[in-house]
């Protein structure tokens, strides 16, 4: 489970679909929105953002990538430190 009160401010490592829909939920709900606040605001249903917290495998990338624009978050992907 990531921190309460994220604020973000250092990069958080997602290696699931469970910590992705972790930190969405921990940092939504650190700045004061509910699920209905962010589907308005992303133009999603409100069921997307409860299967999206709750690490669905199959959520679409594209209405992902809107969720985290509304909460002020990107997406960035960095290769791995090999040993």
């Amino acid at each position: 489970m990531i921190q309460k009160n994220l604020t973000l401010e250092k990069h958080v490592k997602i290696g699931t679909t469970s910590d992705l829909g972790d930190c969405i939920k921990d940092f939504r709900s650190s700045q004061g929105l509910t699920q209905s606040d962010i589907s308005g605001l992303a133009n999603t249903g409100n069921r997307f953002i409860i299967e999206l917290e709750n690490g669905k495998e199959t959520v679409q990338l594209n209405k992902v990538l809107d969720v985290l624009n509304v909460l002020g978050l990107e997406l960035t992907v960095t290769r791995k430190n090999k040993f």
